[in-house]
């Protein structure tokens, strides 16, 4: 009698995943079951892919870490060029979600107190009372951050580290969730003050937005000649609401990260402080950032745990504005995204 399959035999159970399923299980199809329902965040962020598909074309990754930025609760610096859809991107994702929205073009005349508010003397009541800037939002989109003088750009120190802001030694709360998104023009540096190290380590993530391929180009053509003179904010609707966004920060956090992965962010990030080629290393607040984007990547992707690949994913957006290229290999071209991949390269990925 020929004898039957194992799956075939009524009595027969499969063995099951781990609870933290590895990379080789999900890589290779394996079903497994999430602890979180995290549904409503997979589905809606595909919905957000959807609505900016309206008008964005390509800059996918682009788009994906800004969403992931917003889930984890942190800025992130946008760099690029003039003209290849910074500034467009930030407003229409900002229009997918329900939440207050303000934009500040910097200058160099622009004072903290242009951003911050500042205090006027009300006739009527006798007493002083204080004016909300436009940095009190939700999500503020700063264009040219590096186009404002030191004191301004200081002035954003206190509310991007602890969402708030103390003027006439009182507190002001911003309300959540609040989120900075910041933009810079990496070629032209005349009439422009460098952010400091210190604060660039405020933003999660520094996101570098390149130039589109040809047949992207074709297609971001034909959009516009189809839209004519219509505005793109009309085709996009709002898909999150801000107490949802403020909640699925909260879920996110739940996400499982092995111990092994825990030692694989911290290695990454212990290697660039030994690094001949790096001049400064990475503070233990890029393996925090690292830890907290990766999970917000895999409950976009749809998975309850973290695998090797978000931590890949997110590691070069986390670092590369944390770290300072030694004199030397800047002269000779090499960039923070090269050797923070070569880095990412020679440690072994965790099975």
């Amino acid at each position: 009698m020929e004898e039957q399959p194992l799956e075939n035999n009524p009595a027969y159970q499969p063995p099951q995943p781990e609870a933290i399923p590895n990379e080789t299980q999900h890589s290779s199809g394996l079903e497994f079951t999430n602890r979180i329902d995290l549904s409503k965040i997979k589905n809606g962020v595909d919905e957000i892919r959807n609505q900016l598909g309206k008008v964005i074309i390509g800059q996918e990754e682009f788009i994906e870490l800004l969403m992931v930025s917003i889930f984890a609760n942190g800025h992130a610096l946008i760099e690029g060029v003039p003209g290849v859809a910074k500034t467009i991107t930030a407003k229409l994702l900002a229009r997918t979600m329900d939440v207050g929205f303000s934009r500040i073009q910097f200058t160099p005349d622009l004072m903290p107190s242009d951003i911050l508010g500042t205090s006027v003397f009300d006739i009527k009541k006798n007493e002083f009372e204080f004016k909300k800037g436009p940095v009190f939002s939700n999500l503020v989109l700063i264009d040219e951050i590096n186009r404002a003088p030191a004191k301004t750009q200081a002035a954003l120190f206190e509310v991007m580290a602890e969402r708030q802001i103390t003027m006439d030694g009182t507190r002001y709360d911003m309300e959540p969730p609040f989120l900075v998104f910041a933009t810079q023009n990496p070629v032209e540096q005349e009439g422009t003050y460098r952010l400091p190290e210190a604060q660039l380590d405020r933003f999660l993530f520094k996101i570098e937005v390149g130039y589109p391929t040809l047949e992207e180009e074709i297609s971001i053509i034909e959009g516009n000649n189809t839209r004519k003179n219509e505005d793109p904010t009309n085709l996009i609707n709002p898909i999150f609401k801000s107490h949802e966004i403020t909640e699925f920060q909260r879920i996110i956090q739940d996400v499982l990260v092995e111990p092994k992965l825990i030692r694989y962010i911290a290695s990454i990030v212990n290697a660039t402080r030994n690094n001949p080629f790096l001049f400064l290393g990475a503070s233990p607040r890029a393996s925090i950032s690292i830890l907290n984007t990766a999970k917000a990547v895999a409950a976009i992707r749809g998975r309850d745990f973290v695998i090797p690949e978000d931590i890949k994913f997110v590691a070069v957006p986390a670092l590369k504005h944390r770290i300072v290229v030694s004199p030397e290999k800047e002269m000779e071209g090499t960039t923070s995204s090269q050797i923070i991949l070569q880095i990412i390269e020679s440690i072994e990925i965790p099975r």
